[in-house]
């Protein structure tokens, strides 16, 4: 789908979000508005889906929500593990070292969940679904609310108390290794 919807269109895109990866921490948490975006389309899409079938507005919404959390999506969570979890892992307070063993163990689940989940957008983008059910609803839900709690907690906690101990020097660093391993 394209970034600027022609009128009337239910399910529009999303852009890319503005700042770069001169700006890690700001980077991480532009991909989390991302994250926000994408699962506001698969709620979009549920929505379209059950009023309009599995048309292809739905076909290439659910290919969208596909390519992000099947590539974006691990590539963030690698971002966190390598470079903020560390370094709280490290020098946080106890209470910060329990919460980034928390949002670990997040991301494990988030990768579970997300295994179920793709699975009936997956059949839908390929046109071998026409309508989404109870029990997909349901892991989609599950997903969404892993997610929101998961955002929350890092941007809340987690965030404010790696950037408190990274200096420009060490940001630098970050965001060369992390725009390194997309260009990889």
């Amino acid at each position: 789908m394209s970034a600027a919807p022609a009128p009337g269109r239910a399910l529009p895109g999303f852009g890319a979000p503005a700042v770069g990866f001169d700006e890690p921490m700001a980077m991480l948490e532009a991909c989390h508005e991302r994250v926000e975006r994408t699962l506001a389309l698969l709620q979009r899409l549920r929505t379209h889906v059950a009023t309009h079938g599995a048309d292809a507005d739905a076909r290439q919404a659910a290919r969208d929500v596909l390519r992000y959390f099947d590539i974006a999506a691990p590539l963030h969570h690698d971002d966190e593990e390598r470079h903020v979890f560390p370094l709280l892992l490290r020098t946080g307070p106890p209470a910060v070292a329990a919460l980034v063993q928390r949002l670990q163990a997040d991301h494990r689940a988030m990768a579970a969940d997300w295994a179920a989940a793709r699975v009936p957008l997956a059949a839908l983008a390929d046109g071998a679904l026409q309508a989404f059910s109870p029990e997909h609803a349901a892991l989609f839900d599950r997903f969404a609310q892993r997610y929101g709690a998961h955002i929350a907690a890092e941007e809340g906690t987690a965030y404010p108390a790696a950037l408190a101990q990274l200096d420009a020097q060490a940001l630098a660093a970050m965001g060369q290794e992390m725009a390194g391993r997309r260009r990889g």
